[in-house]
Formats: structure tokens, C-alpha cells, sequence
């Protein structure tokens, strides 16, 4: 995915806008919302599950994650 910082609107904004031209109520709000969070989701879900076969990382691979320190001194 690629981000845009050109001030231009993506191509993602300009068909939001066509979508959103008319008036919703709060609860067809929500849902949009609900069906947006769900797809990036799985698009983030699908591409950790390719990450993950592609390089073989292991549960124990996560482990090693999860208990690194990674914070810097102050």
C-alpha cells in the first residue's frame, strides 16, 4: 500500500468521497466504519501470514520478539 504526501487525494479518498456524497445516518456510519476496520484487518492478517511463511518464522520466533528489550536508555 502505498502512501501519498503529495497533498493530492489518493485514489482510495477520491472513491470514499463519491461513496460518501450522500447523507448517512449514524448507524450505516458505524457499519461502513465496522466493514473498513474489518477489511484493513485482513489485508494486515494476510500479509503477516505470507511474512511469516516466507521468512519461517516459529512461534519461538515471536517469543524471541516479545521478550527483547528494545527500549533505549534516557
Amino acid at each position: 500500500m502505498e502512501n501519498s504526501n503529495s497533498g493530492a487525494l489518493t485514489n482510495l479518498q477520491r472513491e470514499l468521497l463519491k461513496v460518501f456524497s450522500v447523507k448517512l445516518d449514524e448507524n450505516q456510519l458505524i457499519d461502513i466504519r465496522g466493514l473498513l476496520t474489518r477489511y484493513f484487518a485482513e489485508s494486515a492478517t494476510k500479509e503477516m501470514d505470507r511474512l511469516w511463511d516466507e521468512r519461517g518464522w516459529t512461534q519461538e520466533t515471536m517469543n524471541e520478539w516479545a521478550n527483547e528489550q528494545n527500549r533505549t536508555k534516557k
